[in-house]
């Protein structure tokens, strides 16, 4: 299907408005799987994949640096290179912390290496550095794109103060400036991207590419219970804070949508997103061809303003 492209921030970047997460390769996604979610999101259409260094060293035998691995692979193997639209971050790694000058100059070369490529789309501060001045920081950015290694630059789990400092930064030493934000936010988790990190983007022009955007799985419908989580060692930590009246209401109402509209939960919480004017690409997960089929649907999907409101009330905090 053809599909919209939207601009990330004032870069030269556009997206189609869906993210494939990467943090499952080589965790709950393995070399095979890895190659064949790849190949089945680029040949639906859809182009940007975003990564970390870090991902996925919570593995047991990991380190870090399995992503992007797998993920330069597939590059090498697939020759798709042209067709998709690389983010990956720097900053929270043991081995690569914090935002100096040093550390990004040496992160981006290994994530390169590791990316089969020579130059990174997006490259985004995984999180805020406090110790290091930002005027150092996006001077570092600074000489990468001026390098040709990195294309543009955004910003992962910012506050709105120290991301409009950084932008401010940007503008009063004439340095590239963050164009994306990428904070968590989803049906369930909204306060904390609403109240301040959304008007700020929306005021200057940042694209926003959001993680958690199905709330660990939550808003799929498969976790209603404590019972249900117990079948997900892994998801217990994360979905135990969603099982409570507010999450009940707010899978009733995707249970709801989706029967009108004839969809799945998944894809009508997606599609809420995408939706959203502030919302460039939410970043979702998959571990099998079937469940990312599911998952692409979303953007076929055109809600009501009826159906926004629905949604809206039913996940109000």
């Amino acid at each position: 299907m053809s599909l919209p492209r939207r601009p990330l921030g004032r870069s030269s970047l556009s997206v189609a408005p869906l993210a494939f997460g990467g943090n499952v390769f080589g965790w709950s996604a393995d070399e095979a799987t890895t190659f064949a979610l790849l190949d089945a999101f680029v040949d639906a259409g859809f182009d940007l994949v975003d990564t970390a260094d870090a991902y996925s060293y919570w593995v047991p035998g990991n380190r870090g640096g399995e992503s992007e691995t797998l993920l330069g692979r597939w590059l090498k193997r697939s020759g798709k290179r042209d067709k998709v639209t690389i983010a990956t971050k720097v900053g929270k790694w043991t081995h690569r912390p914090g935002l100096a000058p040093a550390n990004i100059q040496a992160a981006v070369e290994e994530s390169l290496q590791r990316l089969c490529t020579d130059t990174i789309d997006l490259y985004q501060a995984h999180a805020d550095d406090p110790a290091t001045p930002l005027a150092d920081t996006l001077a570092a950015f600074a000489r990468l794109i001026e390098q040709g290694k990195v294309r543009a630059i955004g910003a992962s789990n910012y506050s709105a103060a120290r991301l409009a400092q950084a932008l401010d930064t940007s503008e009063r030493l004439d340095l590239p400036r963050y164009e994306s934000l990428q904070p968590e936010y989803n049906l369930y988790d909204r306060a904390g991207y609403e109240a301040e990190l959304e008007p700020l983007a929306r005021a200057r022009g940042l694209g926003v590419i959001n993680y958690y955007a199905l709330a660990s799985g939550f808003l799929s419908g498969k976790y209603r219970s404590a019972g249900d989580v117990g079948k997900s060692a892994a998801r217990a930590g994360a979905i135990g804070r969603y099982l409570n009246p507010r999450g009940a209401r707010i899978v009733q109402a995707l249970d709801d949508v989706a029967a009108d509209l004839r969809a799945t939960p998944a894809q009508v919480a997606l599609a809420w997103l995408m939706a959203r004017p502030s919302i460039t690409a939410p970043i979702a997960s998959a571990t099998s061809t079937a469940q990312l089929q599911e998952l692409i649907g979303a953007a076929r999907l055109s809600l009501t303003a009826q159906a926004v409101a629905q949604l809206d009330r039913a996940s109000a905090e």
